[in-house]
């Protein structure tokens, strides 16, 4: 897949059949979308592409006091739509001028200048331009003014609950591990560079590796205790984690500390990849360290008997 920043990068394609929007988490309703641009751009002879926006919009848009939580962060999103098969990635600047360009300039600049767009395909709740007053009724009342076709996706749904981003967000916020992880299509996940702590996790047989995640805007599952897998050194290993101010020692501030399980390695300024799989209790304070040691052996246990069922 090739990955442009600006319009000019891109050299119009003779075909191109093209996607658009935010692709938060590139969740299991976006990769059916993107399943039907690759279907349609091998059946045309064309070439697909992807077309989305940095920072998010609502980022810039609609700035508040509680920004929103996104699901991946931009080199994740680039990843996984990676994984998809898409041909091209063109990911544009978002900023408060974009955000005032008419649905008709948005279309005929970028969709039809810029890109070539033979076939459009969207989603059902697509929305463009100033306003976000471009929609799939006016792309199909302009279709052959701009000359090119366009195509909607009916909503996907799982259990009769549509897969949207803001529905994964709502059930990683409240503890729903296993709803995100099939409304993603995946376990969800987010990564850090391990960092020294104060290291009282190994005075109890429970060293930690804490994850220091540099994107403020990614979104953390609430505190508490998971089941999870961490990615390092090139490999997967199942272990526990707890997300939280780690009240029993006097804690200040959220770590993300993960005790992998038979691995004694040290991983001090190592990338780490966390993939949560099942939250198991909310964190609490102990009355000593005996205490927690005692609660942490239970929920090794039980993560243990987890990942030994799936």
């Amino acid at each position: 897949m090739k990955v442009y920043y600006q319009l000019n990068e891109f050299h119009r394609l003779p075909c191109a059949v093209v996607t658009s929007g935010t692709f938060d988490g590139v969740h299991a309703g976006h990769q059916a979308l993107l399943r039907r641009v690759r279907e349609k751009a091998l059946a045309c002879h064309g070439e697909s592409v992807v077309l989305t926006f940095w920072p998010h919009p609502r980022l810039v848009v609609s700035p508040s006091d509680q920004p929103l939580q996104l699901l991946s962060t931009i080199e994740e999103k680039i990843e996984l739509l990676a994984e998809s098969g898409i041909d091209h990635l063109l990911i544009l600047p978002f900023h408060r001028e974009f955000s005032e360009m008419t649905a008709e300039n948005y279309v005929q600049k970028i969709l039809v200048d810029g890109i070539g767009t033979c076939q459009l395909v969207i989603g059902y709740d697509h929305r463009f331009g100033k306003n976000r007053s471009g929609d799939m009724a006016y792309l199909q009342a302009h279709q052959e003014t701009f000359g090119f076709q366009v195509e909607e996706i009916s909503k996907q749904e799982i259990d009769h609950l549509t897969i949207s981003s803001t529905q994964i967000r709502q059930a990683l916020q409240t503890g729903h591990l296993e709803l995100a992880t099939e409304l993603l299509g995946r376990p969800y996940s987010f990564e850090g560079v391990v960092v020294k702590g104060r290291q009282l996790g190994r005075t109890i047989g429970f060293p930690t590796a804490n994850v220091m995640v540099n994107e403020p805007y990614k979104l953390i599952p609430p505190h508490g205790v998971y089941a999870v897998e961490a990615f390092v050194r090139g490999d997967w290993y199942p272990g526990m984690m707890n997300i939280g101010t780690r009240p029993t020692v006097e804690g200040t501030g959220r770590t993300h500390e993960v005790h992998i399980f038979k691995f004694n390695q040290d991983i001090y300024g190592e990338h780490m990849k966390v993939r949560l799989h099942r939250w198991i209790r909310p964190e609490r304070k102990f009355g000593s360290l005996p205490e927690l040691q005692t609660q942490i052996h239970l929920d090794q246990d039980q993560i243990e008997q987890f990942f030994a069922s799936m």
